[in-house]
């Protein structure tokens, strides 16, 4: 089954809906990681709503999703791309282990000071200005609950998700109440729409989310209701990381604290926490980088 992300309105209705399934992306985000069983899901969750998300919002610019937290795990953030390109990662403590049990509250929220953040970065963003971010406290007992309660809290839409992942894939189904007032609600007939739909999606189960392509987990959940599908897309996994972008990074620090690294270590290794690709910068290549003071013409990986 192909990676796809599914759009699509109940006619006559106030209700939009989505479907996604992310395997082939879901395999390359975690291929180079040894996250524990709880983590792997939550963040595969996470990977899941993004992608909704970025699919629901007209918006030409990333999606970024993180969630910083007080337990075992530290930071979670999944970005996505207009086109649906998708990276994520986890970072945990050294000194917290993860129980195999563990829930959102005890892997990010014991003493609640857990919270998430949608930040939405335009492609056309001017000099000076800032990218556009929410941040909400988490709520509820699961990713799909805080992200609902964001989703009241910041847009005033009422929206329902339904997320699962394991090792295999991760998926997940929003469906959203349109606006009351203007546009497709107020010409809309089928005003129990929302009721009926989100009590349909209530009876899916982890394994059906999983084992089903976006257009079957339609067909099975609506096959009753009279659709009108929209865009279908296919995300992919890609990271941004690059040796220019590490070399940037180099020069932001500035030459003396880069060569106290070199002295200490001989050279400087830096692994990007997305891909855990390694790039390696010995004595030349410092040198090379700083005296030119530009990094667009990337330093290339070279053995001295």
């Amino acid at each position: 089954m192909s990676d796809r992300l599914l759009k699509f309105l109940f006619h006559d209705a106030p209700v939009r809906g989505e479907v996604v399934r992310l395997a082939e992306v879901w395999q390359q985000v975690i291929e180079h990681h040894d996250y524990p069983a709880p983590v792997l899901a939550l963040l595969g969750e996470m990977t899941a709503a993004a992608a909704l998300l970025a699919a629901n919002i007209k918006f030409n610019g990333a999606l970024s999703l993180q969630i910083e937290g007080d337990g075992p795990v530290r930071l979670l953030v999944v970005e996505c791309q207009p086109d649906f390109r998708l990276r994520a990662t986890a970072k945990l403590r050294a000194d917290a282990p993860v129980p195999a049990d563990a829930t959102l509250r005890t892997l990010v929220n014991v003493q609640g000071q857990g919270r998430c953040a949608i930040t939405l970065d335009p492609q056309d963003r001017q000099p000076g200005q800032q990218p556009y971010q929410g941040i909400v406290s988490l709520t509820g007992d699961s990713i799909a609950h805080a992200l609902e309660s964001y989703m009241r809290q910041s847009e005033q839409l009422d929206t329902r998700l339904w997320l699962a992942a394991d090792a295999r894939a991760a998926s997940g189904v929003l469906l959203q109440k349109l606006p009351a007032e203007g546009g497709r609600a107020a010409q809309a007939r089928d005003t129990d729409a929302w009721d009926r739909t989100t009590t349909l999606a209530g009876t899916l189960t982890p394994p059906e989310l999983l084992d089903n392509d976006p257009e079957q987990l339609v067909r099975k959940l609506f096959w009753q209701e009279r659709l009108e599908h929209g865009a279908a897309f296919a995300p992919r996994f890609e990271c941004r990381c690059s040796r220019g972008r590490i070399g940037r990074m180099l020069l932001s620090l500035g030459r003396g604290e880069v060569e106290d690294i070199l002295r200490e270590q001989d050279r400087v290794e830096v692994t990007c926490d997305f891909c855990n690709q390694v790039q390696s910068f010995d004595a030349v290549d410092v040198g090379q980088l700083f005296a030119t003071g530009d990094s667009r013409n990337e330093v290339p990986e070279r053995r001295h």
